[in-house]
């Protein structure tokens, strides 16, 4: 894909976003970038939903730890679209350890261990899809153009 072509990509915060407050926090830094909500769902992830999140780390040594940790609480669900939105999602949120995610990222700035580190978002195209149509149906994305960006 090209380097700044519009893509979607799945961010899920947590539940310890969601029950440290921080949400708003977490959304603001995305929408000052100029990425677009497109959908948003709050709901209490199942034990099977994670396992099809996460299917990849099955059989892991922290494998438990996720699944304990997604389904402990509510997640906000987003589809996220914008210009490499991917990319720019992923240097937004830093490391999963947020002992060396750079200040500035979300897990530099506010998580405060390895699992509960606030936010996922997919890491390449081929995740996005898989994990949007985890968590949306088609019918659930809004289109809109951002008023900061009809000059662009």
């Amino acid at each position: 894909m090209a380097e700044d072509a519009t893509e979607r990509t799945l961010v899920l915060l947590k539940p310890d976003a969601i029950k440290r407050g921080l949400a708003g926090e977490i959304l603001g830094r995305i929408e000052r970038k100029g990425l677009s909500f497109v959908a948003a769902r709050l709901l209490t992830v199942t034990p099977e939903l994670a396992g099809r999140h996460y299917f990849e780390h099955k059989g892991k040594p922290f494998y438990d730890a996720l699944v304990r940790h997604i389904t402990s609480g509510p997640v906000l669900a987003l589809a996220i679209e914008g210009r490499s939105a991917i990319s720019v999602v992923r240097l937004l949120i830093g490391a999963t350890n947020p002992q060396v995610a750079a200040p500035g990222t979300v897990r530099g700035d506010l998580a405060l261990a390895m699992t509960p580190n606030l936010i996922h978002a997919s890491d390449s195209p081929a995740s996005a899809k898989h994990e949007l149509g985890l968590f949306f149906r088609p019918e659930d994305y809004q289109s809109y153009t951002r008023s900061d960006q009809e000059f662009l």
